[in-house]
């Protein structure tokens, strides 16, 4: 396979990845009247399955005991674990309550949020255009906190918490494939997922059985639904550079806030629009700062392979 096929796979894999992620929102708001609970709960307890199955049928399940005789990457995965329950509870809230606009400003203030955990826990030093970028972002948070008339809670949080889970799996390094890591993830937060059907059940505010066959096929799909996209971007991030993931990671909010305007019918006032617009002028600038860099570091290598005459 040659270097440009394997590109144009690659883009293709991320293409579908983020577009399924995109929208999300409306696959979500076919699940009700199930609650937000429940359904991250049941998206928990079927991702495991899927993946079990996979991993099952692969005999790939050696490295689970190598996990166990590492208790630091074992926490680092627990860890990765409730981070990723926290970011599919608040997004899954955030769409059940109309607040899909709300979802992808968080997921467009991420690349952002995540630049600024690189400066604050990794100690990394930013370039100018970043600093630039990060001072924008903080302004139009400081702007929409204003015009919401409090924090947007919701967006600060997925943004915070998708941000810390990339940079827990960074630490955590290439240890772990995807769909290990996935398997790893899901069976740490298991318990969570049991302890909140429970509840659920004794309250009688559980919806898979009681809804139609149609509801029971649905909640049982969160788990491909799941498991799809995060294998598509693991196989698109292995044959694309960084800078054609980070293009590609922005046409999920884009399409989440276009979900959530045309479709569900959800109202953006113009002074929201204006902050939307401050957020961007951030992603812009940081980049253009990305694929700059990336095209001088490629030219540096290749001119220490060819040094001239």
């Amino acid at each position: 396979m040659t270097r440009a096929t394997r590109t144009q796979e690659g883009t293709l894999y991320g293409f579908l990845a983020y577009l399924l992620w995109g929208v999300f929102p409306l696959y979500f708001a076919l699940l009700r009247p199930a609650g937000p609970w429940e359904i991250v709960a049941h998206r928990i307890v079927w991702t495991l399955v899927i993946c079990t199955v996979v991993l099952v049928a692969t005999r790939d399940l050696a490295w689970l005991v190598d996990l166990v005789r590492r208790p630091r990457r074992a926490t680092g995965v627990v860890l990765a674990g409730a981070l990723i329950a926290v970011n599919w509870g608040i997004y899954t809230y955030a769409v059940l309550s109309g607040h899909v606009t709300e979802a992808a400003l968080g997921y467009f203030l991420n690349p952002l949020v995540t630049v600024a955990l690189g400066v604050v826990v990794l100690r990394e030093r930013l370039r100018r255009m970043q600093w630039v970028a990060v001072g924008i972002g903080l302004v139009a948070a400081v702007y929409l906190t204003i015009d919401y008339g409090r924090p947007p809670w919701i967006s600060l949080t997925l943004a915070f918490s998708f941000a810390s889970y990339s940079l827990l799996k960074n630490r955590l390094g290439v240890s772990l494939s995807a769909l290990r890591s996935l398997a790893g993830e899901s069976l740490a937060i298991l318990p969570l997922a049991v302890v909140i059907l429970v509840v659920l059940d004794r309250q009688g505010a559980t919806t898979f059985a009681s809804e139609g066959a149609g509801h029971t096929l649905l909640m049982l799909s969160t788990g491909v639904a799941t498991a799809v996209p995060l294998l598509l971007f693991a196989a698109a991030a292995s044959r694309v550079p960084l800078s054609t993931v980070g293009l590609l990671q922005f046409l999920t909010p884009v399409l989440q806030l276009m979900t959530g305007v045309l479709l569900l019918g959800e109202v953006l006032p113009a002074s929201r629009w204006v902050g939307f617009a401050m957020v961007w002028v951030a992603l812009v600038l940081l980049t253009v700062d990305m694929v700059g860099h990336v095209r001088r570091s490629r030219r540096a290598r290749q001119d220490l392979v060819d040094p001239a005459p």
